[in-house]
């Protein structure tokens, strides 16, 4: 990836492994257009700085920037302006969830906005907020309207069941934490964009937002920035990535063929030069930086079990650092994995 994006890790989403109980209990009390009726609310309620009218429950938790914050901060403090002409959402009613990815202002500066609202009997009982500020002027013009395959209904002989988005999903994050494209659905045509600049299968080179570094290196990177999903990721470009965990895939859109996920890209900064594989004239790319970790959201469109559209937005955060959800939604640094690279989270393990 590029910028702080594109070398902080291609995001990804995916399953959050439940624990089971209420985190995937089925809420009752708001269906589709309830729900995307208090995402709207939500986001209008923003730049009026009052939560006033909103729909609260009264244990309700609110994460902005993976911190816990109560309502009214963030934000309902920052935000000067509302979405106006991009905004994706993805409705999950079997959940009673919904997310959305836009963009808005905050103090007068566009900023990318990830939300998901988790409803229950009526009431908002979970909120969260994933900004990113670190938009390139080529991100910016793609980001005027949302493509449109991630508004339109899937159409229904093309659709995939909830455990196939999932599973599309988990596949991407897979693929990049293990170095091997063959574990995800891409298709063909598929177009990954972070923090609105499109990071994969440029058909003309795209010029790179880090003025800091080498031509060499630029043009190094506009190659790689030419593969297709597939070949990016065999190309050993993300070696870099230690593991992606936790995952948080929490709203499937099955109308839309849309998952919505919150993952933590984690990197141990022990990569610090990785071999490229299969890209003329790249042998190696220079990573300096890490320990560190990048909290992302991530929204996939999958037609026919393929993924097709990726649209991702994330900021920097400390290494190892809380989610602010890891008690709610249990997936933990030390998952349970047998790949080498995320091998030293396992439970009862000791780091190298």
């Amino acid at each position: 990836m590029s910028g702080g994006f594109f070398r902080a890790g291609a995001l990804a989403l995916v399953v959050a492994v439940a624990s089971a109980g209420a985190a995937n209990a089925v809420p009752a009390g708001c269906n589709h257009s309830c729900l995307v009726d208090l995402m709207n609310r939500w986001l209008a309620a923003l730049p009026t700085h009052s939560a006033a009218g909103l729909p609260l429950a009264p244990d309700i938790r609110f994460t902005e920037q993976s911190a816990a914050i109560p309502v009214g901060d963030g934000l309902f403090v920052s935000a000067t302006e509302a979405p106006t002409t991009f905004k994706i959402m993805a409705v999950d009613p079997d959940r009673g969830q919904v997310a959305a990815f836009t963009v808005m202002k905050q103090w007068g500066a566009p900023v990318i906005v990830a939300a998901r609202l988790k409803v229950v009997d009526g009431k908002i009982a979970e909120a969260q907020h994933v900004i990113a500020s670190a938009i390139s002027p080529a991100g910016l013009a793609n980001l005027a309207t949302p493509r449109q395959a991630f508004l339109d209904d899937v159409p229904a002989g093309e659709r995939t069941s909830r455990a196939g988005l999932l599973a599309a999903a988990n596949g991407y994050f897979d693929a990049i934490e293990q170095d091997d494209g063959s574990l995800a659905p891409f298709a063909p045509d598929c177009v990954r964009r972070e923090n609105g600049t499109q990071t994969v299968n440029n058909k003309t080179p795209q010029p790179s937002p880090l003025d800091a570094i080498s031509p060499a290196m630029k043009e190094a990177m506009a190659k790689i920035g030419a593969l297709n999903c597939t070949e990016q990721v065999n190309s050993h470009f993300f070696q870099y990535i230690t593991m992606i965990r936790p995952r948080m895939a929490l709203v499937v859109d099955e109308e839309k063929g849309i998952v919505f996920a919150f993952p933590r890209f984690v990197h141990r900064g022990n990569v610090r030069l990785m071999d490229i594989v299969g890209v003329p004239g790249v042998t190696t790319v220079p990573m300096g930086f890490g320990p560190m970790d990048l909290q992302a959201a991530e929204v996939f469109k999958i037609r026919k079990g393929k993924i097709h559209e990726v649209e991702a937005c994330g900021f920097l955060n400390a290494y190892m650092a809380p989610t602010g959800w890891d008690d709610r939604y249990p997936e933990s640094y030390k998952y349970a994995v047998t790949h080498p690279k995320t091998h030293p989270y396992q439970a009862g393990s000791s780091y190298p």
